[in-house]
């Protein structure tokens, strides 16, 4: 068994990973950058270690400097967490190389299933659906061509990467060339590789992922799906599961075809395959990722699974004790991302000092967060604050519960998308059930109310709260002073000031 481990990552996923390590008594190790020097998850390790400046090419990004943390605290495996090194095969071959666990996949899993040309040629092999598309595409009058046989409207899309860098939607042929450029120029600069690819639009689409877990004897799960289709900019803001539109038929279809998937590449460890899922629920491989997803808390709740522990256990060398006829979906549960970011200023991230936090609880509710009062949410990096979950027996009253957890969850001194997402849960297709991936575009003008007037309630909110408060401590002082004859309350050179937060 894993006896240490050494956590490649920051934020909310490094201390989610460190509690499932506790529980099992693995000792956890930190990594950190400058910018990290009183982060939570640096608080939380049993070690931790310096890596470098803030910029996370320098620190997070670094293979050189994580391995020799790794080296420098006897860690026996590496958890890379999600983003960074997570789908990084260069990464995992050289942990395998030092001798280091990687608590992942292997770097032939995560090589062909990175590139999505090859992701594509593998799963067609494999006899699973995918979107009609090409493979790579080598020059503008290629593009044309392929496009045009294909059918407008089409997707240009980046081989490597994901976030939604690197893709294009175009409608007809004489936007296909700006298209293929951007796109290239794009992918590029982000992932260092300009290789595109092109396949058909699906107009309505919803986005289904499965999670699975593999061990090293051949034994492939699926924990059913998650909704994942409220989305900005590709980015998805809001998972829940089960999904709305699924049926028990096609759920069932669907997760045959995601085993088969992991099977295809000899997958080990958790991963995620995902789906594009038309309104006739015809659907269609989209990509793999190759490591733990942001959304996977809720999956554990509705299922009962640590997903964490799995890992580390498959990780260690042991075979997966949970059988597929075993599982089962039990009540819904939905997980929204919470973001230090202005949704009035075409959601600008929010960096800066947290002045009061007041964390939401109560029955169903999990908050998966490393910031708090007085932490400085740093500029360099993802403005993810944290992670709200809360699950119920039915998706209504867990509609019901996310909105009274968000109306609980207090955050100053930064912007927030807190009220953007209470209203995403007041929204009718949102409660309905009724809504795909251009959700928020669709609803934009119900989501985005002025800012002035979310000001002005807000401002009235804090004023009550305050005379309310200041209300009660005179009511106490004025009862301190009639039983002692003299007031105990400390009030020398008190002021009352009211400000906008």
């Amino acid at each position: 068994m894993i006896n240490k481990v050494l956590i490649a990552n920051r934020g909310e996923i490094a201390v989610r990973v460190m509690r499932s390590c506790r529980e099992m008594g693995i000792t956890t190790v930190a990594v950190f950058s400058e910018a990290d020097r009183a982060a939570m998850h640096v608080r939380y390790a049993d070690e931790a270690y310096f890596i470098g400046p803030s910029p996370s090419k320098e620190s997070y990004l670094n293979i050189k400097k994580i391995i020799k943390a790794a080296r420098e605290s006897g860690a026996d495996a590496i958890h890379p967490g999600y983003g960074f090194l997570s789908e990084n095969a260069d990464f995992a071959e050289r942990c395998k190389k030092e001798k280091i666990i990687f608590i992942g996949p292997s770097s032939f899993s995560i090589r062909t299933m990175g590139d999505k040309i090859s992701a594509r040629k593998t799963m067609i092999e494999a006899g699973i659906p995918v979107i009609p598309g090409t493979d790579k595409i080598n020059n503008e009058k290629e593009a044309i061509e392929k496009s045009g046989e294909i059918g407008y409207p089409v997707m240009v899309k980046a081989s490597a990467g994901g976030g939604g860098k690197g893709m294009r939607l175009v409608f007809n042929e004489k936007d296909i060339v700006t298209a293929v450029r951007a796109a290239q120029s794009e992918a590029r600069e982000a992932f260092g590789n300009d290789s595109i690819y092109i396949e058909k639009y699906i107009e309505s689409p919803h986005h289904i992922e499965f999670q699975i877990l593999a061990d090293n004897f051949g034994n492939t799960i699926h924990l059913f799906e998650r909704e994942c289709s409220v989305q900005r900019r590709h980015q998805k803001v809001i998972e829940e599961t089960p999904s709305p539109i699924i049926t028990p038929k096609v759920r069932e279809k669907m997760g045959e075809f995601a085993v088969a998937a992991a099977k295809a590449v000899s997958y080990s460890g958790a991963g995620t395959i995902e789906f594009i899922v038309d309104d006739d629920l015809n659907y269609y491989f989209l990509e793999m990722n190759t490591r733990l997803q942001v959304e996977h808390p809720i999956t554990e709740r509705v299922v009962g699974v640590d997903l964490v522990k799995e890992q580390i256990k498959i990780a260690s060398g042991f075979e997966l004790e949970i059988k597929q006829e075993s599982l089962q979906q039990f009540g819904h549960a939905i997980e929204c991302r919470i973001y230090a970011e202005d949704p009035d200023n075409n959601f600008m991230p929010s960096p800066g000092k947290i002045k009061h936090i007041s964390e939401p609880l109560g029955l169903g509710v999990r908050h998966d967060g490393y910031v708090y009062e007085g932490y400085e949410i740093p500029i360099f990096y993802d403005p993810l604050i944290s992670k709200l979950v809360v699950w119920a027996r039915t998706r209504k009253e867990a509609i019901a519960r996310m909105k009274r957890a968000l109306y609980a969850y207090k955050i100053t001194g930064v912007k927030t998308s807190i009220r953007f997402l209470e209203r995403i849960m007041e929204c009718p297709d949102f409660v309905n059930g009724k809504y795909n991936t251009h959700f928020i575009e669709k609803n934009r003008e119900f989501l985005l109310f002025s800012k002035k007037h979310d000001q002005k309630v807000d401002d009235v909110a804090i004023i009550a709260a305050f005379m309310d408060y200041t209300f009660n401590m005179e009511k106490l002082e004025a009862r301190l002073f009639s039983q002692n004859g003299k007031s105990n309350w400390k009030n020398s050179g008190r002021k009352i000031s009211i400000q906008r937060l």
